[in-house]
């Protein structure tokens, strides 16, 4: 999955999180940025990555989980990497923080690596729990930069050659001029794209992007599936 994610000015950052290991120190990444810009597609590659190299590797969405135990954490200590995505989600949570805490403290003992995710910097978040802010923020700290225009372009046209796309030039400037510039809205589209490409045999031209948006727009208002072609 690294392969599949475009870094435009982040390459030193990918760099990092490839050359990771369990037992160094410290024992906590923390990585930060806007709303995507590839903190979760990161996190997922590092733990599909350590699962090649025969290590345990967790992967943790907390907005999903915020609302359940947070004993859930428990055995984690055991694993080479850990991956909690959006550390916001708990921040000022006292039982998810607590146990946050003891599982950095059981890792740092036992090796383990613990890669966060975040909006901001630890110090941002409202973490109450000192112990717990103090040794976020010693750890690394890595952020990513959003993707100016030429390097959307370009991470589309990556994402498009994967799923067996071709994207011209002229589709992908039209889809960056009519979509929000948020490459996880840019890559939901494209595969709906690849779906509608799939069932009528079409290319990818400008009036065929535009009518399958137009009918995904009118779906959505309605309030039904917008992948229905």
């Amino acid at each position: 999955m690294f392969e599949s994610f475009y870094p435009g000015a982040n390459g030193d950052v990918v760099r990092q999180l490839l050359s990771l290991s369990p037992g160094a120190r410290p024992p906590v990444i923390w990585l930060y940025g806007a709303p995507s810009v590839g903190k979760t597609h990161l996190l997922q590659a590092l733990c599909a990555r350590a699962g090649r190299q025969d290590l345990a590797a967790t992967y943790w969405p907390l907005r999903k989980m915020s609302a359940q135990d947070a004993e859930l954490l428990t055995g984690c200590e055991s694993l080479a990497f850990t991956c909690l995505d959006d550390f916001e989600a708990i921040a000022g949570n006292a039982a998810w923080e607590r146990a946050v805490f003891r599982l950095y403290t059981e890792l740092e003992d036992q090796g383990g690596r613990l890669v966060i995710s975040a909006a901001s910097l630890p110090a941002n978040l409202g973490i109450d729990l000192r112990d717990l802010a103090s040794r976020l923020a010693a750890g690394l700290v890595l952020r990513l930069h959003p993707l100016n225009d030429d390097e959307q372009m370009t991470a589309l046209t990556l994402r498009a050659s994967q799923l067996g796309l071709e994207l011209p030039g002229d589709t992908a400037q039209f889809l960056l001029r009519r979509l929000p510039r948020d490459m996880a809205k840019l890559c939901d589209v494209l595969d709906a794209l690849d779906h509608a490409s799939l069932i009528t045999q079409r290319r990818l031209s400008v009036p065929f992007v535009r009518s399958v948006l137009e009918h995904r727009e009118t779906q959505d208002a309605q309030g039904g599936d917008p992948q229905t072609v």
